[in-house]
């Protein structure tokens, strides 16, 4: 947890990529808020740092090609982020009006999910991030895991090839557009289990405004999964980067602007006034 020095504003509860090296540089974002009065909440996710097993890389087991396996994974990460929420409403500084969330490429799927199922939360920032596992699946360099165990053993769906994966997936984000009208319907009308823990799925549901930004140059989540959950958000304001997926955090500093203003633009004048102070100083001091 970052917390500022100064009188606490607001919450900004913060979800990381998968795997072993995203935790220690995001952080980087932690310190940033919390020179602008935002005590920042690193959740660290199932399976990752002092959450895993010796024996596993961090992150691991979400790569399961088992939609059964991956729908409990995915939804105990969601419940860590609402259980993190429950702690911070118990701090006497807490303000219910002032709770963000910030969602980094895995992240950002656990935070769609998030968004969509907790009200609590003001506003949501999604960065690097899409949805469809169609693309993700077996488009990005990052699931290759995935693929090889969809061709060596199949699941228990029969799945075993991307060809196999359109007979549920030929449109699956219109499918989503058309037919998902509750979160009851992501259980109840969808054809196979791996819709229960797309970020496609939910993004619908996610009414908070929500800061949408992309790399133009990701190759790590596949453009038409980013493409995708970005048309089913109905209230996004969307920002891009000359950038890849990796290279993005090169754009820390303007991402950091940009997250600031986006949280801060419907409070009050003299929150703004206090912050801009704030940043032309940090600014001429470095």
């Amino acid at each position: 947890m970052f917390k500022p020095e100064q009188k606490v504003k607001g919450d900004i509860v913060f979800l990381h990529g998968i795997g072993p090296n995203n935790v220690p540089y995001l952080e980087w974002y932690g310190r940033y808020f919390k020179k602008f009065g935002y005590r920042t909440s690193v959740v660290i996710l199932p399976y990752h740092l002092s959450r895993k097993p010796n024996d596993i890389e961090d992150g691991d087991p979400y790569y399961s090609p088992e939609p059964k396996e991956c729908t409990i994974l995915f939804h105990n990460s969601v419940k860590d982020v609402r259980r993190t929420i429950d702690l911070l409403e118990t701090f006497d500084d807490f303000s219910e009006n002032h709770l963000y969330l910030m969602g980094v490429s895995f992240g950002g799927i656990i935070g769609t999910m998030t968004l969509a199922l907790d009200k609590r939360i003001r506003k949501g920032i999604l960065m690097i991030t899409g949805g469809n596992w169609r693309w993700i699946n077996f488009y990005s360099p990052y699931t290759e895991k995935v693929r090889v165990r969809y061709a060596k053993e199949k699941n228990s769906f029969g799945c075993d090839s991307e060809e196999f994966c359109k007979k549920f997936r030929s449109d699956a984000a219109n499918f989503v557009k058309n037919n998902i009208n509750s979160i009851d319907d992501i259980f109840q009308k969808t054809p196979i289990t791996c819709y229960h823990y797309d970020s496609l799925s939910y993004a619908k549901f996610v009414n908070q405004p929500v800061l949408f930004i992309k790399a133009l140059f990701d190759k790590i989540m596949p453009h038409k999964a980013t493409n995708d959950l970005q048309h089913l958000l109905p209230n996004k304001k969307v920002k891009s980067l000359l950038a890849g997926h990796k290279s993005s955090y090169i754009f820390k500093r303007i991402v950091g602007r940009w997250v600031i203003n986006f949280i801060e633009k419907d409070q009050p004048q003299e929150i703004w006034e206090k912050s801009n102070k704030r940043e032309e100083v940090l600014e001429s001091n470095r």
